[in-house]
């Protein structure tokens, strides 16, 4: 028996049939990322159902020196839990394990299993009339697990913070298959290392996350989406300081859109409206909250809010949805941004933050620049103008073939722009990750003394390399 052999008969003896596959066609939808840009093999895949099981996969991972892709949902942007071609390497599915194992709605807290999707987990919270404060438009697949290896952001990172904020307490399985288990909440513990940090954006090149304990807060007892018609950028700006000075801890979500966002969007949407009458340059999603019974005049307060913003000539017009389904439909074209994009030809997507008092001129700058030195293409910037983060896109010229145009003058774009960012002071990925769409870029721009200190983590913790091998580092 080879050693291939001799490593699957192994796994499949302590996962048992059900946990372990070589069938093509059982893994082939989980061997190419959602967007089609990656694609691997793999020697088999495994799905173990618990803790332990995990475990001792790795220790005879370990032992075989084969290689491990851990995998959620596969909804992850960089190719981060795709595997490389080689086929050695084993894709390690933590669906199975999709328990959530206690909601304590007094403490705050909730504990669940990595495989746990997201929508699944609000909708389960939401029963304990709690909430999660963390959503984004892959809530329908992304999983628990996944959001914590790539320390997800999403439209609520303004109020509440990205992925890692919400993190109390964490277990996860190392290279050699010890457990490090970790999921009691303290506020405070001051005993060394906060070693869960490590795990949390790692993107599982240190460890496996199998579990969390998360902080749940509680739900809302009212919401106003507000739609804003803008001249700039600077003006959008201008209008987040006036919200955050007016809502304070209200303001739970701030968005903005270039004009030729909405228009991909009406045109993507079936019976699509613009929200406002007239041409706007720019449009500003805004969410005010109330989560105590007292925040009974959130309508009255937003309107004021809205309309002292209207004296001080910081919009140029702005509309209150009327109820719950304008809300969301607001927000349904928010989150068809990027599949409306796609309709529209090839494009270079890049998830950038610099910090948010720069962000307008940085906007305005790389949008200049980029459409002037390479003529034909449409630069569009939109997402979370609160905390900095945008999604810079580059829309290819008319005409141009998929697939080509990337990898020609999309890379270069593409360069162009993660230089400006740096130069700028900023974040070539703000909450999607590095993955293998972005190593090279880490590799020629991110400060020495970081990549350095990041690899000497990675040795310490999985010195044969075998966890998730030609990702982030």
């Amino acid at each position: 028996m080879d050693s291939s052999e001799s490593f699957l008969a192994d796994a499949e003896q302590c996962l048992g049939p059900r946990g372990l596959t070589r069938d093509h066609e059982l893994m082939e939808p989980w061997l190419t990322d959602w967007r089609g840009r990656y694609s691997g093999r793999a020697c088999a895949m495994a799905s173990p159902g618990t803790t332990e099981e995990v475990a001792e996969l790795v220790k005879i991972c370990a032992r075989h020196g084969v290689p491990i892709v851990p995998q959620g949902g596969n909804s992850g942007m960089v190719g981060g839990a795709t595997p490389d071609e080689s086929g050695t390497a084993l894709l390690l599915s933590l669906r199975r394990m999709n328990a959530i194992r206690k909601i304590d709605a007094n403490a705050r807290t909730a504990t669940c299993e990595a495989g746990v999707i997201l929508q699944t987990f609000h909708d389960a919270v939401a029963e304990e009339r709690m909430r999660f404060p963390l959503t984004l438009g892959g809530k329908g697949s992304a999983t628990i697990g996944g959001l914590i290896s790539t320390n997800a952001g999403g439209t609520q990172v303004l109020r509440h913070g990205s992925m890692r904020a919400q993190v109390l307490g964490l277990e996860a399985v190392l290279a050699d298959g010890s457990i490090f288990s970790a999921l009691t909440p303290l506020k405070k513990d001051n005993r060394g290392f906060d070693l869960k940090q490590l795990m949390i954006g790692s993107e599982g090149t240190l460890g496996i996350v199998t579990a969390a304990t998360l902080r749940i807060v509680p739900e809302i007892t009212d919401r106003i989406v507000i739609w804003a018609g803008l001249g700039s950028i600077a003006s959008a700006r201008e209008l987040l300081l006036h919200c955050e000075t007016s809502a304070g801890d209200a303001l739970e979500g701030f968005e903005v859109m270039p004009r030729q966002c909405l228009e991909a969007v009406l045109d993507h949407l079936p019976d699509a409206r613009a929200p406002l009458a007239g041409d706007h340059e720019w449009h500003a999603l805004i969410e005010v909250v109330g989560d105590r019974a007292e925040d009974d005049d959130l309508r009255e307060r937003a309107e004021t809010m809205m309309a002292e913003a209207f004296e001080d000539e910081l919009l140029d017009d702005a509309v209150l949805a009327a109820n719950e389904t304008q809300a969301e439909t607001f927000w349904l074209m928010r989150d068809s941004i990027a599949p409306a994009e796609r309709e529209r030809g090839p494009a270079m997507q890049h998830d950038i933050s610099v910090s948010v008092e720069r962000m307008p001129a940085f906007v305005d700058a790389a949008v200049d620049r980029i459409e002037a030195d390479w003529p034909g293409t449409t630069a569009v910037a939109f997402g979370h103008l609160g905390d900095g983060n945008v999604h810079f896109h580059v829309i290819a010229p008319s005409g141009s073939t998929p697939g080509v145009w990337e990898d020609s003058d999309g890379r270069k774009i593409s360069a162009q722009i993660y230089e400006m960012v740096c130069e700028w002071g900023g974040s070539i990925s703000a909450e999607h990750g590095i993955g293998q769409n972005k190593r090279a870029e880490l590799e020629r721009l991110g400060d020495p003394v970081a990549l350095a200190l990041m690899r000497r983590v990675k040795q310490a913790l999985d010195p044969e390399g075998i966890l998730n091998p030609g990702k982030l580092v």
